[in-house]
């Protein structure tokens, strides 16, 4: 067989050889093979211990690339899989699909909460350090702070235009702020005794609806910043508050373990949810589109015939996620997996799918039809606490405690 090797090479591992030899105590061997190698003796101290370094290294690198071609063929797995035209996937199917496009830093403490703006390539990420950041989620830049709480902002909601953005904070505050020209804060709203820790706006914009850790929810008149109406009824602290698109109900969920359906404009509660084991840290509203992917994932256990709705999903310490269907007040189904707190629910604008964040670390995306997890995103190095899906663009947000938020592109 030819040898591939230089003349220069050749030399140089030979007196590597040489020096091998000669180190191990090999004397016999090494005169015969200076004699036969035609090694000189004076270049023995450059190329001391070489043939030992190399050989480790060999070995180091063989584990490397045995690793990075691991790394590949998931790679090309992921591309094979997630490219729009290998399963001719149409946008309604698309799901976040791992690395991130973006991870965005700047927050100097745990990011609270992430939302897209409805209508401009923005988002904004609120944060445990007072403030709120503004960012483009197409570019990843950073765009501006907001400055005014004096504590976590809890929870950040726009309303339908994208005109005003509010805010609650730990601070027992809540703030509007104009989000057309000046970003300043427009009003500040007390009333809570506590943290006050989510806050919606009602759809028509009037209105925001905000919870608060003194168990109580309210209701604020965005043109006056007066409190107009508190609803009562949850035992504990109350985590989380969502209206439903129509603006007649929305929901809320608490420490106390319990979702509450509330009727909007008389402050009665319609229905109280119960089958958590937990707190109930989370709840999102299933767009109308999503009511024959619940129903088919419904007929598997009961043929009691179809579902109207409105559906709710809801996210527990219990480690669950049960989806509800609020006009009968039943529990439809649990997706199990997560192996910590679920922390962020956000559906799929096409409705087939659901993504949750945990404090498991991941994202999670389910396909409400067979009840399963379909895909796990290992996407923090620390708790996830927020998600949010794009309505109109193929992108998902999410928040840590990691002190990052990263920006998933869907496909």
């Amino acid at each position: 067989m030819k040898m591939v090797l230089s003349q220069r090479q050749r030399e140089e591992l030979n007196q590597a050889i040489a020096d091998y030899l000669g180190s191990s105590g090999y004397s016999e061997s090494l005169d015969v093979f200076r004699k036969e190698a035609d090694v000189s003796t004076e270049n023995e101290k450059k190329v001391s211990g070489l043939l030992e370094k190399k050989w480790t290294s060999v070995i180091r690198l063989q584990k490397k690339v045995m690793e990075l071609e691991a790394k590949l063929s998931e790679a090309e797995k992921e591309v094979i899989e997630g490219a729009p035209t290998k399963a001719k996937r149409s946008p309604g199917e698309w799901i976040p699909r791992p690395p991130e496009k973006f991870s965005l830093t700047g927050h100097r403490a745990s990011i609270t909460r992430v939302a897209f703006h409805p209508i401009f390539g923005l988002m904004v990420s609120s944060s445990e350090d007072a403030t709120i950041k503004i960012w483009d989620f197409e570019t990843g830049e950073y765009e501006r702070t907001l400055k005014g709480h004096t504590d976590s902002v809890q929870d950040v909601a726009f309303d339908a235009q994208g005109k005003l953005l509010v805010s609650c904070s730990a601070d027992l505050s809540i703030k509007l702020w104009d989000f057309q020209q000046s970003y300043e804060c427009v009003k500040t709203m007390h009333g809570h005794d506590h943290n006050v820790s989510s806050v919606a706006f009602v759809p028509a914009g009037d209105y925001v609806i905000s919870a608060s850790r003194d168990k109580t929810i309210k209701m604020w008149e965005v043109a006056t910043g007066y409190c107009v109406k508190t609803y009562s009824g949850h035992r504990e602290w109350v985590r989380m508050v969502r209206v439903h698109l129509d603006g007649s109900i929305f929901a809320s969920c608490s420490n106390d373990h319990s979702i509450r359906i509330w009727q909007t404009s008389t402050k009665d509660c319609k229905a109280e949810l119960r089958d958590h084991d937990h707190t109930v840290e989370c709840i999102a509203w299933a767009p109308d589109i999503s009511t024959t992917a619940i129903n088919e994932g419904t007929g598997v256990d009961n043929k009691k015939g179809h579902h109207q709705g409105p559906f709710l999903a809801s996210g527990s310490r219990d480690k669950t996620i049960k989806i509800w269907d609020v006009s009968v007040g039943v529990c439809l189904f649990t997706l199990n997996g997560h192996d910590n707190w679920v922390r962020g629910l956000s559906f799929h604008p096409g409705g087939k799918y659901l993504i949750s964040a945990s404090d498991d670390k991941t994202i999670r995306v389910w396909d409400l039809r067979n009840k399963r997890c379909m895909k796990t995103l290992y996407a923090h190095q620390h708790f996830c606490t927020s998600i949010d899906f794009h309505k109109t663009h193929p992108y998902v947000i999410s928040g840590s405690v990691d002190q990052t938020v990263k920006v998933w592109e869907c496909r």
